[in-house]
């Protein structure tokens, strides 16, 4: 189904993105009260803090649920920032409006689900309020649409996605996977729809902040959703993640926005350039697969297997060298190769079968 949207009225500056900053969870009164009033002398206009925080597992810091929620109102009142938090049932959603919260977000844990999307989404129903999905734990962008479809089926036209990252067993430089090409992929499909970055929680570490979130600008994503606290090495979740007021201020202050609109001539001939190798690369694939398909005939007719296991490590070991000769990643050359191979594979299936 097609989202019916309205424009996602957060409150920034002119030089800066949409910038969400805060704990990752309210853990007092003093520590809600100094980093927002820090922020907000920096020039933050909108503050996030856990509430209600999900934990992988039982034992750890879950939060001061409602507790907490008059402390957010109080930052709201004396710093004039709007106010966010994660809301996870459609308990979370009443106490939330009740403490009069300006926006809303749902978790990736929550967004994976679509029994708990259904419920948050009724319980949503007739609200006039900003609502942020982060993607799905898991990298599905079907699964993240969903969740998207059911938000705006009960009403909240005023919705944006958090880009925060895919779990994975081999977590290697960050702790959860960017895997950029997702939300790239979301916005081709929903061009309209707003798409923020959550450089902490795809980092899990505070020296990754300021690289990750310039990388979000440079691929024209509208805002930031960052960890933000008084003391992060005190912090009672997430600690390594956190940056202090001051920290935030200054990576804000290195950011450069690109303008997606400012084409000139030069960059017009350069996508030409690309265009044109572009038609080149898919004629020497077509040549490549009537190859193949010669080979599968070849392979029909002397009885042989489709896949020759050593002839496919030969392959992916050849260019996987030549990428790095060539200034490329070797396992990017691989995945490439895996993907032509594999539909080398079914086109010669197809002959073999026939």
């Amino acid at each position: 189904m097609e989202l019916e949207l309205e424009p996602l009225n957060l409150p920034c500056d002119n030089e800066r993105p949409w910038v969400i900053a805060g704990p990752c969870s309210a853990e007092t009164e003093e520590q809600v009260m100094t980093t927002a009033r820090n922020l907000a002398a920096k020039g933050c206009h909108m503050f996030r803090a856990g509430v209600w925080k999900p934990r992988t597992k039982p034992g750890g810091f879950e939060g001061n649920g409602e507790k907490a929620l008059p402390w957010m109102k109080r930052v709201k009142e004396e710093t004039g920032m709007l106010i966010s938090t994660e809301v996870a049932t459609p308990e979370h959603v009443e106490l939330a409006m009740k403490y009069d919260m300006d926006i809303l977000w749902v978790g990736a844990r929550t967004s994976a689900n679509p029994f708990a999307m259904q419920a948050l989404a009724d319980a949503m129903r007739g609200l006039k309020i900003p609502v942020l999905v982060k993607n799905p734990v898991n990298p599905d962008i079907e699964l993240w649409l969903g969740a998207l479809e059911r938000i705006n089926q009960a009403g909240i036209k005023q919705l944006g996605v958090i880009h925060r990252g895919f779990s994975s067993y081999d977590k290697k430089i960050y702790r959860n996977l960017p895997m950029w090409q997702i939300p790239i992929e979301l916005h081709r499909r929903v061009p309209v729809l707003p798409i923020i970055c959550d450089p902490s929680h795809i980092g899990g570490r505070r020296d990754l902040i300021a690289p990750l979130c310039q990388q979000a600008m440079d691929l024209g994503f509208d805002g930031l959703i960052v960890e933000s606290h008084c003391n992060p090495d005190e912090a009672w979740s997430d600690a390594k993640q956190q940056v202090t007021p001051d920290i935030l201020d200054y990576i804000l202050s290195l950011l450069i926005v690109r303008s997606e609109s400012s084409t000139t001539e030069g960059i017009r001939m350069l996508r030409a350039q690309i265009d044109e190798i572009d038609n080149t690369l898919m004629d020497l694939l077509a040549k490549r697969f009537r190859v193949c398909r010669e080979i599968g005939t070849f392979k029909k007719e002397h009885n042989m297997t489709v896949l020759q296991t050593g002839r496919y490590n030969e392959i992916l070991e050849k260019r996987g060298a030549q990428a790095s000769l060539c200034g490329m990643d070797a396992e990017f050359a691989a995945q490439v190769f895996e993907l032509i191979h594999e539909e080398s594979v079914r086109q010669q299936l197809a002959i073999v079968n026939q």
